[in-house]
């Protein structure tokens, strides 16, 4: 039971990387999330089935979460339709277009072969962070980073944003249906709801991470984001040893990633109180 829950954490710690480049580097909150997740699945599952090698499959399903990126960077910055709308425009899309692929709304992998074990888990999410670190550690990484930090400036040192803004939605949701894709094969089907709430799951990966680490290097900071995702797993696992109705757990995220997202202020608050007392 441990083993399994710290490959769930892993796999869907991929999910965390790709929000994190998003909703950390470039501050934008992107909704294609919930579309590029499951189609993500869909895409690999589909393959499988039809006797594609799974890594192949998976490689595919990438690709395929690239393109849901493409789509709301061009509605964003191009069509200049608000950051939230444009990424509930694909994610709406994506809902069509996964039972186009599937052709209904979910799929099994019912005697198949598809990646599945912890070495790949381990081995997927250490790719990611790889690949993530040196793209960071570019030229073309470091004007993705200004561009989060601040646009206006960005712009001054001569910074196509839109086009870094494009880069950041493509690469995120990439990384987004690689999740989903392995979560997908790990579970062994793909569903269209599937998508529903895993934003949730993502953030609170996050900002566990965040809330355990602080500010530290970049390599921390994805790491922890790990370590989070982990820790969030075996915190469902406990709800669910508990005896608490499974029906709920999206409930149980949200109500965890609101504590989280509180924790800052609240030891900023107790903080301020202790230092007024002992003065």
């Amino acid at each position: 039971m441990i083993l399994s829950t710290i490959n769930q954490g892993l796999l869907w710690a991929i999910l965390g990387l790709g929000i994190f480049m998003t909703f950390r580097i470039l501050n934008f909150p992107d909704m294609t999330t919930e579309g590029s997740f499951p189609l993500g699945g869909a895409v690999a599952v589909t393959l499988i089935t039809n006797g594609v090698p799974p890594i192949i499959a998976t490689i595919i399903a990438f690709v395929a979460g690239c393109g849901a990126g493409l789509a709301t960077g061009l509605l964003y910055t191009k069509g200049k339709i608000p950051t939230l709308l444009a990424g509930i425009l694909v994610m709406t899309s994506c809902n069509s277009i996964m039972l186009m692929v599937m052709g209904r709304a979910n799929l099994g992998l019912l005697g198949s072969a598809k990646l599945k074990s912890t070495v790949v888990s381990i081995v997927a999410v250490m790719i990611v962070i790889a690949v993530m670190l040196y793209f960071l550690n570019t030229n073309l990484g470091q004007a993705f980073i200004a561009t989060g930090d601040n646009v206006e400036m960005a712009q001054s040192f001569g910074i196509n944003t839109d086009r870094m803004e494009l880069l950041g939605l493509v690469m995120s949701n990439g990384v987004i249906a690689l999740s989903g894709a392995l979560i997908s094969q790990n579970d062994g089907y793909a569903d269209v709801s599937k998508g529903i709430g895993v934003i949730v799951i993502g953030l609170a990966s996050i900002i566990i991470g965040e809330v355990f680490f602080g500010n530290v290097s970049m390599f921390e900071r994805l790491l922890a984001i790990v370590i989070g995702s982990i820790f969030y797993q075996f915190l469902i696992l406990a709800v669910i040893k508990l005896g608490f109705n499974t029906n709920y757990l999206k409930l149980f995220s949200a109500i965890v990633l609101a504590i989280c997202l509180m924790i800052p202020t609240l030891k900023d608050r107790f903080f301020k109180g202790v230092k007024v007392n002992a003065s």
